[in-house]
């Protein structure tokens, strides 16, 4: 058996990686060598599931924590130098009489022995691969919630053979090499190695003519749409699970989930951060003097707000419950827009004359920060 990379090498990632560094390293890999996007490439699918095994950890802040203390001898999931959940793992005690009866009743139902626990698991029902599908959606689309057809890649039972990968009117017939265990041993000294069988893959059983459909895997690809309900509040991080649409279970096993990806595009006013949405709202320099009721824009519509005398420019007010949805609880966050306030870039006679009328009967104490700035910058020179 190859010996296992570690965790932040199959990532790309280093050790003092950030979670959003995990999940973006994650989501470029899996691209790169999903099992949908390489049919029948072993390693490809080989690469994935090591992927996803190193997720599963890291993305953990519990499991990448005890990785991270003990690596791939972690106490809690049974791990050991000899890299398996039992210690005595691939090991038959069956010359050691007596003795090799209690051992292998005791040892035999964790997994890894010789004995009839690991030949019933490997023949026994096994749940299918989750398949992947990114979705595009509109800004206001993931905010509010949508129905989207979605189209994703799957496998499914060959309709020839029914999933038994043989040509119809044959069988699978018993396995010459393992006898139908699914396992083949080798004598190491006095214990024994136990690898799965190499000829059938383990399941016990050979095709010996192989259905013209699908090759003798049993299975085909399937391009297929489904309408899911997108919920509000998903953002590009958010991961949809519809169960039961990935890769045909095997063995009478459940099949896989399909998972759901988003892209989402930006808006021109809006900006989002969380659940809470930010935009600019430009005034113009009377109304921020003066005070005024406007209308700005929210998710769902105008909503006329008031602008109080002496608004200065960059203030930030907030309308509560006017941003996104939470995903998982459907609370609300806040909108919060920012006051720019614009100057208008050409004057007329007109205006210039009443804006110097304006200028000539303002005093400092209607500029308080202009008048604080300059007094601490006359300060500055005159060590006052």
């Amino acid at each position: 058996m190859a010996e296992k990379r570690d965790y932040y090498e199959v990532l790309g990632v280093e050790k003092n990686a950030t979670d959003a560094d995990i999940k973006r390293a994650f989501r470029r890999k899996a691209k790169e060598c999903h099992p949908d996007l390489h049919p029948d490439d072993k390693e490809a699918e080989a690469r994935f599931k090591e992927l996803n095994e190193a997720n599963e950890v890291l993305s953990d802040p519990d499991k990448r924590a005890r990785y991270d203390q003990f690596g791939f001898n972690d106490p809690m999931q049974g791990g050991t130098p000899f890299g398996g959940g039992n210690p005595f793992g691939g090991m038959d005690f069956g010359g050691m009489g007596g003795m090799g009866d209690v051992l292998e009743q005791i040892f035999g139902s964790m997994g890894g022995m010789g004995g009839m626990g690991g030949r019933a698991r490997r023949n026994g029902p096994r749940r299918g691969s989750d398949v992947m599908a990114e979705v595009r959606l509109e800004f206001r689309e993931a905010c509010l919630g949508c129905r989207k057809t979605v189209s994703f890649q799957r496998r499914k039972k060959c309709g020839v053979c029914n999933g038994s990968g043989a040509k119809p009117g044959t069988q699978p017939v018993t396995c010459t090499t393992c006898k139908g265990a699914g396992q083949v041993r080798q004598n190491s000294g006095w214990t024994t190695i136990v690898q799965g069988c190499p000829t059938c893959n383990g399941t016990g059983k050979m095709i010996q003519e192989k259905c013209t459909g699908c090759g003798g895997r049993g299975q085909v690809l399937s391009r297929e749409t489904r309408e899911v309900n997108i919920p509000a509040g998903v953002d590009e991080d958010s991961v949809l699970n519809v169960s039961g649409c990935g890769d045909p279970g095997s063995n009478g096993g459940p099949d896989g989930d399909l998972q759901i990806r988003f892209r989402i595009a930006s808006h021109p006013i809006f900006k989002r951060r969380g659940n809470n949405l930010y935009m600019d709202l430009p005034v113009t320099f009377t109304q921020a003097a003066m005070g005024a009721e406007i209308d700005i824009a929210t998710l769902t519509g105008a909503k006329k707000i008031v602008i109080r005398e002496g608004t200065q420019p960059g203030e930030e007010f907030r309308l509560t419950g006017e941003g996104v949805a939470d995903v998982r609880g459907g609370r609300k966050g806040d909108l919060i827009y920012r006051v720019v306030v614009e100057i208008p870039r050409k004057l007329s006679d007109k205006q210039r004359e009443l804006l110097q009328q304006f200028d000539t009967i303002s005093s400092d104490k209607d500029y308080r920060t202009r008048k604080g700035f300059f007094d601490a910058l006359k300060n500055m020179f005159t060590g006052g």
